[in-house]
């Protein structure tokens, strides 16, 4: 399937959806403390932390175009493969891990309709810990030529808020962006059975570019 044009490359970088109710506040901080410093030493000393945190919210939300690969299923996250396990019904799960550092927007790993997607409540222990399996999360299923696909966004120590942004029935193309963690955490991919893993742990991912599994 051509991809939308939203994943088209266009060397540009906006701020991920859902980004408001952290980067709108910090960027207004960070903006009045500018204005008044010169008059006021208070804000001055405010501008300089909150200038470099609005900076930072700015770099955390970005959100760039990307060039989408092809592949039966491409990562939907940036970051680093945590786990390959192989699981009990034959699937593999595929676990990357996302750093605050990442970019936090995550793609479909594969083109199709969204069969359902689920908000799980659930705990805040970092996404690194095995206990994080009983995190907050959200469960997507993927009707696709392959078959069933089911991608998890895990909330983390820091992340508290998962964004879906594609309701369940809706049909998107590989690489389209169906979401946002915010600040990180993890995203588990598991591939069909039959389907082998074609990243190695440790590996690093880009969404919508590195490609899972293997021909």
């Amino acid at each position: 399937m051509p991809h939308s044009p939203s994943s088209a490359p266009s060397g540009r970088v906006r701020i991920a959806r859902g980004a408001s109710p952290w980067l709108l506040p910090t960027v207004a901080t960070a903006a009045v403390s500018l204005l008044r410093a010169r008059r006021s030493k208070r804000a001055a000393a405010v501008a300089v932390p909150a200038t470099a945190l609005a900076a930072g919210m700015l770099w955390f939300f970005r959100d760039p175009e990307r060039e989408i690969a092809e592949g039966r299923v491409i990562s939907p996250a940036d970051g680093v493969v945590q786990s390959i396990m192989p699981w009990h019904d034959g699937r593999t799960r595929v676990a990357v891990f996302m750093s605050p550092l990442n970019v936090h927007v995550n793609r479909a790993p594969l083109a199709g309709t969204i069969s359902s997607v689920e908000h799980i409540p659930g705990g805040y222990v970092p996404a690194f810990n095995k206990e994080s399996e009983n995190n907050e999360r959200v469960v997507w299923h993927f009707d696709t030529e392959i078959g069933d696909v089911e991608m998890v966004q895990i909330a983390g120590a820091v992340a508290r808020r998962i964004v879906p942004y594609v309701p369940q029935g809706c049909k998107v193309e590989q690489g389209d962006r169906i979401g946002l963690i915010r600040f990180g955490s993890r995203v588990d991919v598991y591939l069909p059975e039959g389907v082998e893993a074609g990243v190695e742990v440790g590996q690093a991912t880009t969404a919508g570019v590195t490609r899972l599994d293997r021909d």
